[in-house]
């Protein structure tokens, strides 16, 4: 499968079309932003380790029911997906009250949410991802009632597979975000799931294993990533057949 044009440039992926409408090539890049792209940082290695682990968690929904837009992986750095016509939507679910969700409602940071939250927010960088209501999705034209049902429907057994996945290895789901996008009449899970995209802390120590260290400035970004892969099993080292 051939690069061609690119479609799209995110601030740390990068879309390209091939040769088939049907797919498409995401390219994870180095780079790494926080506070809307205010922030911005190349670090070595990052894409490769985000690249293998996306990979790696999408096998893992795969194998439990939960059909996405990934299809295989063609380099270190890229992999191959379906097209889909996404969701302006990010779903979020929090397990553990931290960040945005304290400073808004002045809950303790770390308190164990029961039944975890879901939130949804615009994907809009330039109005700061507002958060949004089913209401707003509907009346909008983003997605219809079926489809936010199927959102959360599918963004809640994404959270109790990998909630289960990560506390096997010493580690706790926090937090996330997923989107979602439309294949023919299929609503698929798009996009990734990364440390860049959620949060992740060390079950004993509570000690952060996801991009709030570089939003916190604590270093070893690249490091906790590569530490929560080797965690779960990833092969860092293998080349795509």
């Amino acid at each position: 499968m051939n690069r061609q044009e690119i479609l799209y440039s995110g601030k740390a992926k990068s879309i390209y079309q091939t040769e088939d409408e049907n797919l498409l090539i995401m390219e994870f890049r180095d780079d790494t932003s926080a506070f809307d792209g205010e922030k911005i940082e190349k670090l070595d290695r990052k894409g490769m380790v985000n690249n293998r682990f996306n990979a790696f968690i999408m096998s893992v929904l795969e194998d439990n029911g939960i059909n996405s837009h990934f299809e295989k992986l063609l380099s270190p750095t890229e992999s191959l997906v379906k097209h889909l016509d996404m969701i302006p939507v990010e779903c979020v679910v929090r397990n553990i009250a931290t960040g945005s969700l304290c400073k808004r409602y002045g809950v303790e940071d770390g308190l164990e949410l029961s039944p975890p939250t879901f939130e949804f927010f615009l994907k809009d960088d330039a109005r700061h991802d507002p958060l949004i209501n089913d209401y707003h999705i509907q009346s909008f034209g983003w997605a219809s009632l079926s489809e936010i049902e199927v959102m959360k429907e599918v963004t809640f057994r994404v959270n109790s597979v990998l909630s289960r996945l990560f506390s096997q290895n010493g580690m706790i789901l926090v937090d996330f975000k997923l989107e979602y996008g439309r294949f023919g009449n299929k609503l698929l899970l798009g996009d990734e799931f990364t440390p860049d995209g959620c949060r992740l802390w060390d079950s004993d120590t509570r000690r952060k294993l996801d991009k709030d260290r570089f939003r916190k400035g604590l270093g070893g970004v690249v490091e906790a990533y590569e530490e929560v892969a080797l965690r779960l099993g990833v092969d860092l080292e293998a080349m795509p057949e």
